[in-house]
């Protein structure tokens, strides 16, 4: 193993938590063959096969469970590295890992654009994920920060609201209750629904603004995509709970309307999220302090919601 690189054992890792080689590429933003090539170039140094594969589905060896471990703790001590001689840079020049929820990336990245236009030669790595997939990346320590709408209730993190987050009910535009008044909940126990899958963030969302009633829903389609999602419900499938950040274009071009549903819009909010024993490099603190003072001003022009018109 003296010959093996952080690269391969990087790499090896992201294969290993996602159980894909096209995931792991589309995360490293390399292609598949490379990442084939480094994993065998791992298995090569350790002489040991590290992955099986039966069908389409791809298993870890006994020796890859155990190196994974390794891997983890090696590239952990790199990392650490990494922030601790950040720490002599300051903001200028240090490295931002941020992860946010997938309702947040119709807006974050302008977020991260003015806080990099601020701070010059700062660098990015921002990626974007389900809830589980985030609270993954804050126990396994690969972001320093985590957006996101319901933070972990662990004594092993720490949260910050920075903005409002507004929940709507949407509808197509020839959709008979469009335009109605006040709609009552009950009304809405006859529609079929359109939803995120369980587990998600919006899931969670839905048990606040549904509480008891969620389960009386008659949710036709559970599905991991919000634009999938969104163009369901423009084809007439059914209506939706979704984040009103996620709607905007489609609102001001009335391929979605917002209905009049009592009680709604479901007002949360965002939280940045991170580690409450991790030592924040400057440039992590710099844009928490960014997202605290102005995120909600921010966010409302980017993904403007009057509540008064929903």
């Amino acid at each position: 193993m003296k010959h093996a690189t952080l690269r391969q054992l990087k790499v090896f890792e992201a294969v290993a938590r996602l159980l894909s080689f096209s995931r792991a590429a589309e995360e490293l933003h390399l292609t598949q063959p490379a990442v084939s090539t480094q994993v065998k170039k791992l298995e090569e140094h350790a002489d040991n096969a590290l992955f099986e594969q039966f069908g389409k589905k791809v298993f870890l060896t006994p020796a890859g469970t155990e190196l994974l471990q390794i891997s983890r703790a090696i590239i952990q001590q790199f990392e650490a590295a990494e922030q601790s001689m950040a720490q002599f840079k300051g903001v200028a020049g240090g490295k931002l890992n941020v992860g946010v929820i997938s309702a947040g990336d119709y807006f974050f990245p302008r977020l991260l654009v003015e806080f990099t236009r601020r701070h010059q030669r700062v660098t990015l790595n921002f990626t974007v994920h389900n809830r589980e997939g985030l609270l993954s990346h804050i126990a396994e320590n690969l972001t320093d920060l985590a957006i996101m709408v319901r933070p972990p209730s662990d004594a092993d993190t720490v949260h910050q609201a920075f903005a409002p987050h507004p929940y709507v009910i949407v509808a197509a535009p020839g959709h008979p209750l469009v335009g109605v008044k006040q709609i009552e909940r009950e009304r809405l126990m006859r529609e079929c629904f359109v939803v995120r899958e369980r587990g998600s963030d919006t899931w969670h969302s839905m048990e606040d603004g549904f509480g008891d009633d969620l389960a009386r829903l008659r949710i036709a389609m559970e599905i991991r995509s919000t634009e999938t999602i969104k163009q369901a419900v423009m084809a007439g499938m059914g209506i939706s709970f979704l984040s009103a950040h996620t709607i905007c274009q489609e609102s001001k071009n009335g391929s979605l309307r917002v209905l009049d549903v009592q009680g709604f819009p479901l007002m949360l909010n965002w939280y940045v999220v991170h580690r409450a024993a991790k030592r924040l490099p400057p440039v992590a603190q710099a844009f928490k302090d960014f997202l605290t003072s102005e995120g909600a001003e921010l966010i409302s022009r980017a993904v403007p919601f009057d509540s008064s018109r929903a």
